[in-house]
């Protein structure tokens, strides 16, 4: 790419914004599309106090074919990476229309956009929830689609729209990343995840329990088959996820048709095992109340990562131990994450802990 600028769609939010990092470490020039509805501006802030550069941000919808348009027609990218959308497993339940019209319709709006401009390298951020929870785990990229949710068929319907693309028109690279359970932050503890409203995912429930920020955390389920009983998932720390996503990038700029690959460690970590690692981290106990199983919930899930190292020559680095650190460093310097005012205050707290 000689002109390596690249449209960042959700490039605001947790994962977009690490991915800005490694973009511009790498050289690369990264341009923002968000809504703003999920993500914070002051995280591409955050980005420039780390990397010296701040991302441009445009502030629009992958739905509005006139802003997708202008971005493209005042950038001049050479390839997208496509993170923008709904991602709450429960919300896609009760707006399923919704989360079609803005994952599914939004990345064909996105798809055309990038056709009437003559940008056909994209890097899709997919999930692991188009595997469904009764796949044999390690899961490999050949199993079958079984999404159990909305939000998992939308990932489904766009891996198939890539898939027959590339099939019609050998021009287009384009790579689905499917990522299991990205956790951490940024080692600087500038970065980090800061959710709106309760966390969904277990790791930022944990660490604001660990701040003070809630009194508990409710483990859902201790009597699966699995070694203490607890559910048993795939976490990879949210920069290894970052770097699969420039790996994918290269690899796509340089071969045509589609490639699909697991971001993840290849192993599990149990809930209490992940609570345990971040009482290290922490140094400090983290209240545990035992809940029901939820409806759907897999006893063990962790994927087979050899084709991601065999085509991308990617694998996650960082344990779970650094991943819990990492977390624990960007919560302990940022309980009210953005808004707390700026990095100096950060660096003051890390100092002082």
């Amino acid at each position: 790419m000689s002109h390596p600028k690249i449209l960042v769609t959700g490039g605001a939010g947790f994962i977009g914004s690490h991915v800005c990092v490694t973009l511009i470490e790498a050289g690369l020039r990264p341009v923002v599309l968000d809504t703003l509805v999920n993500s914070d501006p002051r995280s591409l802030q955050r980005v420039a106090n780390i990397t010296g550069v701040e991302p441009p941000l445009v502030r629009g919808d992958v739905r509005d074919a006139v802003a997708l348009d202008r971005a493209f027609a005042e950038h001049g990218f050479d390839a997208v990476m496509h993170l923008a959308g709904l991602k709450a497993v429960g919300q896609s339940v009760s707006d399923s229309i919704g989360y079609y019209d803005v994952n599914v319709a939004g990345s064909l709006a996105l798809i055309r956009a990038m056709e009437r401009a003559g940008v056909r390298t994209l890097i899709f951020s997919s999930s692991a929830t188009v595997y469904g929870d009764n796949q044999h785990s390690p899961i490999r990229e050949s199993a079958t689609y079984a999404a159990v949710n909305p939000y998992g068929r939308t990932k489904e319907m766009v891996e198939r729209m890539a898939a027959d693309l590339t099939r019609a028109d050998q021009r287009w690279g384009i790579a689905c990343l499917r990522f299991f359970n990205p956790i951490g932050a940024h080692e600087s503890g500038l970065l980090g995840e800061h959710p709106h409203g309760p966390p969904d995912n277990l790791l930022p429930y944990v660490a604001q329990v660990a701040v003070g920020g809630r009194g508990h955390v409710v483990v859902h389920g201790d009597d699966y088959e699995t070694p203490d009983g607890t559910g048993v998932r795939d976490y990879v720390h949210v920069m290894d996820v970052a770097e699969g996503h420039l790996a994918a990038l290269r690899y796509a700029a340089t071969h045509r048709g589609l490639l699909t690959v697991n971001l993840g460690t290849g192993r599990g970590a149990s809930v209490l095992e992940v609570i345990a690692a971040f009482e290290r981290a922490a140094g400090r106990e983290i209240p545990v109340h035992i809940g029901p199983r939820r409806p759907g919930d897999a006893a063990a899930y962790w994927a087979d990562v050899q084709h991601a190292r065999d085509r991308l020559g990617w694998r996650a680095r960082r344990n779970l131990d650094q991943m819990c650190a990492d977390c624990w460093r960007w919560q302990l310097a940022n309980p009210r994450g953005f808004d707390d005012p700026s990095p100096e205050l950060t660096a003051k707290r890390l100092a002082a802990a």
